[in-house]
C-alpha cells in the first residue's frame, strides 16, 4: 500500500462524498476501489473486512474504517480541522450532525419513485430554506467571521459547502434570500484545495445517474 488513504465504495457519491471532501479539503490524496459487483461486496464480508457488513471502508493509518462519522472523525483530527477544544468540537459536531440530516434527504432523492421526486423536491427545498440554511446565516451573520467556529476552516464548513453545491443542483435559486451563504460559498470555492475538488477530473463524484442507481441497487439490494 502507498500510504495514501484507499477507499472502498461505489463509483459514485453516496456515503463516501463527504469523506472525499474531507480528505481532499485537508489536502489529502487518495486512492479508491470501486465496488461494481455484489460478489466484491460479499467478499469483503466473507474475508472480515467490513465491521458491520457496510461500506465505506477507508484504510488509514493502518486500521480498516467503516461507519461515516467515525471516519470523519477521525480524519478531521487527523488533519487539525476539529476545533480547538471541546466546546468548538461540540459545536462542529452538531453543524455536522445538521447538515447530514439535510444531505441524507439529498442521498435518498435519486432512489425515490417517479411518482414522489416532486414531493421530496418540495421537501429538500423546504427543509433547507427554513430549518438548515438559516442556521447558517445566523452564525455567519452573528459572528461576522469568515467560518462557522472559530474563525478557523474546520470539518464544519467542509459540510456545509458540499451541502449548498448539492441543493443548488436541484434548486438552482435556494441560496436566494442568504446573503451570508452567498458569500460563504464563493470564499470557500476559491480556497486552493477546494478549489481543486472543483475543477474537472477530480475525484469529486457526479451527481448520481441511472447507471449508478442500478450499480448501487445490483450490489446491495438483496
Amino acid at each position: 500500500m502507498s500510504g495514501k488513504p484507499r477507499l472502498t465504495y461505489c463509483n459514485g457519491r453516496g456515503r463516501m462524498e463527504p469523506v472525499r471532501w474531507l480528505l481532499a479539503a485537508a489536502g489529502v490524496e487518495f486512492e479508491e476501489i470501486f465496488l461494481e459487483t455484489r460478489e466484491q461486496y460479499e467478499k469483503l464480508i466473507k474475508d472480515g473486512v467490513l465491521m458491520f457488513q457496510q461500506v465505506p471502508l477507508v484504510e488509514i493509518d493502518g486500521m480498516k474504517m467503516v461507519q461515516t462519522r467515525a471516519i470523519l472523525s477521525y480524519i478531521a483530527g487527523k488533519y487539525n480541522l476539529y476545533g480547538k477544544d471541546l466546546k468548538e468540537r461540540a459545536l462542529i459536531d452538531m453543524y455536522v450532525e445538521g447538515i447530514t440530516d439535510l444531505m441524507q434527504m439529498i442521498l435518498m432523492f435519486p432512489f425515490s419513485p417517479p411518482e414522489a421526486k416532486e414531493k421530496n423536491l418540495d421537501s429538500i427545498k423546504e427543509r433547507a430554506t427554513n430549518r438548515y440554511f438559516p442556521v447558517f446565516e445566523k452564525v455567519l451573520k452573528q459572528h461576522g467571521q469568515d467560518f462557522l467556529v472559530g474563525n478557523k476552516f474546520s470539518w464544519a464548513d467542509v459540510q456545509l459547502i458540499e451541502a449548498i453545491l448539492a441543493v443548488e443542483e436541484k434548486i438552482p435559486a435556494v441560496l436566494s434570500g442568504f446573503p451570508q451563504l452567498q458569500a460563504f460559498k464563493i470564499r470557500m470555492s476559491n480556497m486552493p484545495t477546494i478549489k481543486k475538488f472543483l475543477q474537472p477530473g477530480s475525484p469529486r463524484k457526479p451527481p448520481p445517474d441511472e447507471c449508478y442507481i442500478e450499480t448501487v441497487l445490483k450490489i446491495f439490494r438483496k
